[in-house]
């Protein structure tokens, strides 16, 4: 990866780490997100699940319905903060780590990211599903969910770009990465690296995924 792509991850990281605080007051006013929900519901998360960007730990509380353990990892200690306070440490082990650098120390019966995928690089999307595969059991299972959303506002390289631009509640700006995968495409792409994953688009921007790697 070149330097300018470098520097955009080191500044989406910045965002992330800034906008913890207020990171649940910009969810998307879509319909559709309750579908995600019952989609994890019914996909049972059993087991040891390793949680990939866990942020506030929004999620991690409905893994841990199903969960025996859970691993969440995240790049921001404050997120990683506020997921404590909420959760606890019960059956869960928070790790800080750049998700781009970060190597498992065990297999997981389950790896769930959300939202997170729309905001890998496109150079960097075979590199992380190889991640994911070392971090699953050989009949380990995937489960994600994430959105393809983008304002016009947001659009400073233009519609093609992955590149968007987001503010904080106190207008500081950050450019951060977000690539608008479409379910279809995305499920084609996916089956071209190894994996045989349903994606499923829902009410609004949203979609989720579930699935495995390919098996001969």
């Amino acid at each position: 990866m070149d330097a300018d792509h470098n520097d955009l991850l080191d500044e989406q990281i910045r965002y992330y780490r800034a906008i913890s605080a207020e990171y649940e007051t910009h969810a998307l006013p879509f319909p559709g997100g309750a579908e995600l929900s019952a989609a994890l519901d019914a996909f049972r998360p059993t087991g040891s699940v390793l949680e990939l960007a866990c942020g506030p730990g929004t999620w991690t509380r409905q893994i841990l319905r199903h969960a025996t353990d859970v691993t969440a990892v995240d790049v921001s200690p404050e997120m990683l903060a506020i997921a404590s306070a909420r959760l606890g440490e019960k059956r869960v082990r928070f790790i800080s780590a750049d998700l781009f650098h970060w190597q498992p120390d065990r297999r997981y019966d389950v790896v769930f990211f959300g939202f997170w995928l729309s905001h890998i690089p496109a150079e960097c999307f075979a590199s992380f599903w190889s991640l994911v595969a070392d971090c699953l059991e050989p009949d380990g299972r995937v489960f994600f969910v994430d959105d393809w959303y983008r304002t016009a506002e947001e659009l400073i390289e233009g519609e093609r770009s992955s590149t968007i631009q987001r503010q904080l509640a106190d207008g500081t700006a950050y450019r951060i990465v977000k690539v608008p995968h479409r379910p279809a495409d995305l499920e084609r792409a996916l089956k071209q690296i190894g994996w045989c994953i349903e994606v499923h688009p829902t009410a609004g921007p949203f979609f989720w995924g579930a699935g495995t790697r390919a098996h001969d």
